[in-house]
């Protein structure tokens, strides 16, 4: 199935002049070829299709057209998508606690909760504007004085920024990431009574109609402030990915990035899996940028194609990403992926890595960790689950013929920024690989996607790199280990309690992993060698950036 969410975008991919209405073919054995793909309006597409949808009664109503034969979807739709009887239970903002500091809104996988500064005198002359004094009064209080953004200006000689964060009542699956990542306690999750939900649904409104933020309180130094400015919101949410899901907040924070520099011109071609499941459930869509859904195994290789059509068409300056969970990328896609870094072509891939064919029921793929309980690798009578190592595609993707590298996690923001940044400057192939949690396969409740990506960190599970072919003439000098934790040493302790954090220290904490150890909590022989292989991969990684 493709689906396409710009379709004036995806008409000109094809080589259709949508301003001016002219079809100019494509290139096809040497000729090109006339095609006339339907441009949809967004507005008819809402009402006639979605619509039906939302009322139960597509079967009698919803004709068969082209659009709808093709499975074309405009850009955006999920925004009109309703979770709100998800969960029984909803995040409050306590005001007085928040310090600005964007953990939630950065890490929130369903575009749940916004932020937004304004000037204090243009927040008090729009408070003004809104008739209803009980409104007024109301919106008014939930906007803060954070030093970040009040005080510090203040003493700029600047005028206070306010800053608040509002919940979409409709995005919200009540997974309470957002709760977890607060360190200031400026979240907890209450129940939906009728009056907190009017309240909610009312500061919703009224939040967007208040107009976007005031960029001169935002700095680009910041990278964790990038969510502020409208234009990065290419991940509308609406998604229908599991509470927390860790692929989510991935695709929100990739796309985030891209947008801050390119705005909505770039576009996306993606590999089946979870990642298309959820965002292109037709008829909703997340994306405001044009994408296609390809094969498990060919995403690479129908990028390229896209790329040097984009190419001849002179739009190289548009980026383009590859997604694809591990099983697409570092198991039957690999041959594609492959040939892509070795073509030089400029096509950033970014890989969803849930160390499981999560969207098959949990199957075990070559990203898996050894001792893993995974479908086709089992904990059984007499295999203690997955018995191979785990393939380290940041190494292999080393190898090839100069290509951007880097492995990094959505709970090390900054790292995270710096690493899909550097991949969209970078002048050729790049590939990002993410750990993302995935918590019906890891065993792990649903507000613990960030937690558990830094513990991974921590462990040697799942070791940041930034490989730049640019740094230098020797590998040392290309890969930076920077944003692990105590990078000499083998294992990092921990501060607080004083003892190594080690790869037992993470498999405790999963049920992927649970069978592995006796009451008393001691490992099994599959999980020393588990820890073994994670050991030697850390080691590798130390030797090859000169760090031993």
């Amino acid at each position: 199935m493709s689906t396409v969410e710009k379709s004036q975008s995806m008409n000109a991919a094809h080589g259709r002049d949508t301003q001016n209405n002219n079809s100019y073919g494509t290139l096809m054995d040497g000729d090109y070829v006339d095609v006339d793909l339907p441009v949809l309006d967004v507005h008819d597409f809402n009402d006639r299709v979605i619509r039906n949808y939302e009322e139960g009664t597509v079967e009698k109503n919803l004709s068969a057209d082209l659009a709808v034969a093709r499975s074309l979807i405009p850009a955006g739709t999920a925004a009109l998508r309703d979770f709100s009887y998800i969960s029984p239970e909803i995040p409050e903002y306590i005001v007085e606690n928040c310090t600005g500091c964007m953990d939630c809104v950065t890490e929130c996988p369903d575009t749940a909760i916004l932020g937004k500064v304004l000037a204090e005198p243009d927040l008090e002359k729009k408070l003004g504007d809104i008739p209803d004094a009980d409104d007024r009064e109301m919106f008014g209080e939930q906007w803060s004085k954070t030093r970040k953004y009040y005080d510090g200006p203040k003493k700029k000689g600047k005028e206070g920024g306010r800053f608040a964060i509002i919940i979409d009542p409709s995005k919200c699956k009540g997974c309470a990431e957002c709760v977890t990542v607060c360190d200031d306690l400026a979240l907890k999750m209450i129940d939906k009574t009728e009056p907190v939900m009017d309240k909610i649904k009312k500061s919703h409104r009224l939040f967007k109609e208040i107009g976007p933020s005031d960029e001169s309180y935002i700095n680009d130094n910041l990278l964790i402030d990038m969510m502020l400015k409208e234009k990065t919101h290419i991940y509308v949410g609406g998604a229908g990915s599991c509470a927390g899901c860790g692929e989510g907040t991935a695709l929100r924070m990739m796309c985030a990035a891209t947008g801050a520099k390119y705005g909505d011109q770039w576009g996306i071609v993606a590999a089946t899996g979870c990642n298309t499941v959820y965002t292109s459930t037709y008829p909703y869509n997340p994306y405001l940028v044009p994408w296609t859904n390809s094969l498990f195994e060919n995403a690479p290789a129908d990028a390229m194609g896209v790329r040097m059509r984009w190419n001849q068409m002179g739009w190289t300056d548009r980026p383009l990403w590859c997604i694809g969970g591990d099983g697409a990328m570092f198991d039957i896609g690999f041959q594609s992926l492959s040939r892509l870094m070795a073509s030089g072509l400029n096509v950033k891939v970014f890989v969803l890595d849930t160390q499981v064919y999560s969207n098959t029921g949990g199957q075990a793929s070559t990203s898996t960790f050894t001792g893993q309980n995974a479908k086709m690798s089992f904990h059984g009578k007499h295999l203690d689950g997955k018995q191979e190592r785990r393939k380290e595609i940041a190494q292999i993707a080393m190898m090839h013929p100069r290509t951007y590298v880097a492995q990094t996690t959505c709970a090390h923001t900054n790292h995270f920024y710096k690493a899909v940044l550097g991949a969209l400057e970078f002048d050729g192939p790049a590939i990002i690989n993410c750990y993302t949690t995935c918590q019906p396969e890891h065993g792990v409740a649903d507000d613990m996607a960030s937690h558990q990506a830094r513990l991974a960190v921590d462990s040697r599970a799942f070791p940041l790199l930034i490989f730049d072919p640019r740094k230098g003439d020797r590998i040392k000098k290309k890969l930076s280990l920077q944003g692990n934790p105590a990078t000499k040493n083998d294992w990092w302790t921990n501060p607080k309690t004083k003892e190594e954090v080690t790869f037992f220290d993470f498999a405790r904490s999963e049920g992927r992993f649970v069978k592995h150890f006796d009451k008393e909590g001691n490992p099994s022989e599959t999980m020393q060698r588990a820890q073994q292989d994670r050991l030697e991969n850390w080691q590798l990684l130390q030797e090859l950036a000169g760090v031993i």
